[in-house]
C-alpha cells in the first residue's frame, strides 16, 4: 500500500469502508472506535450461518477463529512465545490476573496517575479494601520509567503502566527498565498496550519485555470492534487465578476423576473464561486477514499516523487561536505522540459536542479534546475538520 494513496482525496482505502461512510463523514475518533471494513458484515453473517448449520458443533469453527485472533495479536506484539487469553473486555482479564497474585504476602500495587479507567477504578476500589496502591505521576514523562522502577520494592505484587497514555497520547519510553526493576524485586509487570497496537509498533522481545503481561484489545486501531480483548501471558507462567472459568480445564473434562486441586490449561488457557459469543472473533479474524491483504503492517500504519498527526497539528497551529481557549502541548515532539492529537481546553466537552453538531466526530477526556485520524481518511478531510474546529472556537459560547 502506497502511503501517498492514503493521503489523497479520495483515499484509496475508503471504498473498503462503504458501510461506515468514511469518505462522507469526518470521523476523528479513530483512537476510540475505528470503522470496520465492509467484509465484517460477511463475517457476522458467517457466525450466524455456522450456528445454524452446526448447532452445538459450531464451537469447533469458533475455536478456529479464536486461534486466528490469538495469532493476530501475538504478531502485533512481536511476541516471543507467550500465551494469549481472550475475553470480551480488558476488565475481566485484569481481574483474573489480580486474583492470581500473592496479595497477602505482597499487598502493594504500583501504577501511574494516567491509567485508563479500567485500571484506575479497580485499583481505587482495592485501595479502599486495604491494598497499598502507589501512583507515580505521569509527568514529567521523560523520567517516568526510572521513577516507576524506584517505586518497586519487595512488597510489590504488580506494576501496571500504559505503553501509550489514553488522555494525552504520549508514548511511555524505557519500559524495559521498569521490567528490570520488577525482575530484581520479584514483582510482575502488566503493560496496557491498548492505545499502542497498530499505531506504535511493538516488539516485546526487542524492548526487553518478554516476561511482561500485556493487556489490550481491538476496538481502537485494530478495527476489530467490541468483544476482542486479550491478556498476553509470559511463557512458563504458573500463576493460578482465583477468578477462573471452566474453559481452562477442557483437557480434564473427560476425566471422571476430579483432582483434589483445581487444574489449569496451558498457555493462554490458564487465564481462560467461560462460554462467550464467538461472533466478535469471526469479525476479528476477517479484519486481520484484510489488513494482511492490504499490507497494512504496523510500520506503515505508524508512518501514516505520524503524517496525519502532523497535518492536524500544522492546521491547528495555522488557526492561531488564543491558547487560553484551546492549545496543544508543543513541548512533546510529535514523534513521541501515538495515534491522536490532544488539545487542551477547559471547554473540551462542550467543544466536542458542538463539533459533533457540525458533523465532526471527536471526543473529550476532562480538559483534553482528542482528534484521532484513521488510515481511511484523506488529508482534505483532516483539514476540513480542523477548519470547522476553528469556526466553532471563534463563534465563542463554548
Amino acid at each position: 500500500m502506497d502511503p501517498a494513496s492514503l493521503y489523497a482525496s479520495p483515499n484509496a482505502l475508503a471504498p473498503h469502508y462503504s458501510q461506515f461512510r468514511v469518505s462522507q463523514r469526518l470521523l476523528l475518533t479513530g483512537h476510540s472506535h475505528q470503522a470496520w471494513p465492509d467484509r465484517c458484515f460477511e463475517a457476522h453473517a458467517a457466525a450466524w450461518l455456522d450456528a445454524a448449520r452446526y448447532v452445538d458443533d459450531k464451537w469447533e469453527q469458533a475455536f478456529a477463529k479464536a486461534e486466528r485472533v490469538r495469532a493476530g495479536f501475538a504478531r502485533l506484539l512481536g511476541d516471543g512465545g507467550g500465551g494469549i487469553a481472550l475475553a470480551a473486555n480488558t476488565h475481566e482479564l485484569l481481574v483474573r490476573l489480580l486474583s492470581a497474585l500473592p496479595l497477602r504476602a505482597r499487598p502493594r500495587l504500583v501504577t501511574t496517575d494516567g491509567e485508563f479507567h479500567t485500571i484506575r477504578r479497580q485499583l481505587d476500589r482495592l485501595a479502599e479494601e486495604g491494598l497499598e496502591v502507589v501512583r507515580v505521576p505521569e509527568d514529567p514523562i521523560e523520567s517516568l520509567a526510572p521513577r516507576i522502577g524506584r517505586a518497586v520494592d519487595e512488597r510489590t505484587a504488580l506494576v501496571l503502566v500504559s505503553s501509550v497514555f489514553f488522555d494525552t497520547g504520549r508514548i511511555a519510553r524505557g519500559l524495559g527498565e521498569v521490567a528490570e526493576s520488577c525482575r530484581r524485586q520479584g514483582a510482575a509487570l502488566l503493560l496496557d498496550a491498548y492505545h499502542a497496537l497498530n499505531v506504535v509498533p511493538v516488539s516485546l522481545v526487542e524492548e526487553g519485555l518478554d516476561d511482561a503481561f500485556v493487556v489490550g484489545g481491538g476496538y481502537k486501531y485494530c478495527q476489530l470492534g467490541e468483544g476482542n480483548c486479550f491478556l498476553r501471558i509470559p511463557r512458563d507462567t504458573d500463576l493460578r487465578p482465583v477468578v477462573t472459568g471452566w474453559f481452562s480445564e477442557f483437557t480434564a473434562l473427560a476425566d471422571r476423576q476430579r483432582p483434589h486441586r483445581v487444574t489449569y490449561g496451558a498457555g493462554g488457557d490458564r487465564f481462560a473464561g467461560a462460554t462467550y459469543d464467538p461472533t466478535s472473533h469471526y469479525r476479528a479474524a476477517a479484519v486481520f486477514d484484510f489488513f494482511r491483504e492490504q499490507a497494512l503492517e504496523p510500520a506503515l500504519l505508524r508512518e501514516v499516523s505520524q503524517h496525519q498527526i502532523g497535518v492536524l497539528a500544522a492546521a491547528f497551529d495555522a488557526l492561531d487561536l488564543d491558547p487560553a481557549v484551546l492549545s496543544r502541548d508543543r513541548g512533546t515532539p510529535l514523534r513521541e505522540v501515538a495515534g491522536f492529537l490532544a488539545l487542551r481546553s477547559t471547554a473540551a466537552t462542550s467543544l466536542a459536542r458542538r463539533l459533533h453538531d457540525r458533523g465532526v466526530f471527536t471526543d473529550a477526556r476532562g480538559e483534553i479534546l482528542r482528534l484521532g485520524p484513521a488510515p481511511y481518511l484523506s488529508d482534505r478531510q483532516l483539514l476540513d475538520a480542523v477548519g470547522i474546529l476553528g469556526e466553532v472556537v471563534r463563534e465563542g459560547a463554548i
